[in-house]
């Protein structure tokens, strides 16, 4: 099968779960919008709320269906209900899973990545050729219930040794504050975020998130302009 041709978001906001986070995300500058499917999260979607929420952001954003360690039945519902450009795999994908739910939907998918050390950026090449995107997330703790960085972000100076071949979405721990230092340092593809831009769990806030798209702006100019910079 052809490999799709995916060009990767500059910014997205995951865990929208209201028109009007949509509308914020989407006017203040996201190119992508993420809607999570996980019980154990504050953001999860249903599965019969997820066509009219898609349908509000298509055409006018990149629509990601987050999901972890989700089976065939439930992916083939996820992607019937959304339609989604993008799969986020959130859990302990393998790269073969990867490359199995690549083959049986014909789309992009992007497999998060948990990252405590350099040995976690070392194990992120498992996914080369395999994924069309990775997210770079904190390495959650042992003890977590749900994966991601739940709001904290990893050592980035990481990132000057490692660089993974994949583009790649810098994610956890970042805010409105430290975005435009974050891009401006790692210079990833693009940046994602979900607690960062919130008042409360799983509830989006407009002015966060448009102090968030303005400082993401700021960091790629800082940073020299459009695209990854390696």
């Amino acid at each position: 099968m052809t490999r799709p041709l995916i060009t990767p978001p500059r910014a997205k906001i995951c865990g929208l779960s209201t028109p009007e986070s949509i509308d914020w995300s989407v006017g203040a500058g996201a190119d992508a919008v993420g809607f999570v499917h996980f019980p154990k999260s504050p953001r999860h979607v249903a599965l019969e709320a997820l066509p009219a929420l898609a349908g509000h952001a298509r055409g006018r954003a990149a629509i990601v269906v987050l999901t972890v360690d989700a089976d065939d039945a439930l992916l083939d519902a996820l992607v019937g209900a959304a339609d989604p450009e993008v799969i986020q795999l959130h859990g302990r994908e393998t790269p073969e899973r990867v490359a199995a739910v690549r083959a049986r939907f014909g789309r992009p998918v992007m497999k998060a990545v948990g990252i405590g050390s350099a040995a976690d950026l070392v194990a992120a090449g498992r996914f080369d050729g395999v994924a069309d995107l990775l997210l770079l997330d904190a390495k959650p703790p042992k003890d977590a219930t749900r994966p991601g960085g739940l709001g904290t972000p990893f050592d980035w100076s990481l990132l000057a040794d490692h660089r993974p071949a994949t583009p790649f979405l810098l994610s956890g721990g970042l805010t409105p504050t430290n975005v435009a230092d974050a891009i401006a340092a790692v210079r990833p593809a693009g940046v994602d975020l979900s607690s960062g831009v919130e008042s409360a769990p799983g509830v989006k806030d407009q002015a966060l998130i448009r102090a968030f798209m303005a400082a993401v702006e700021a960091g790629r100019r800082a940073a020299g302009g459009e695209g990854e910079t390696r």
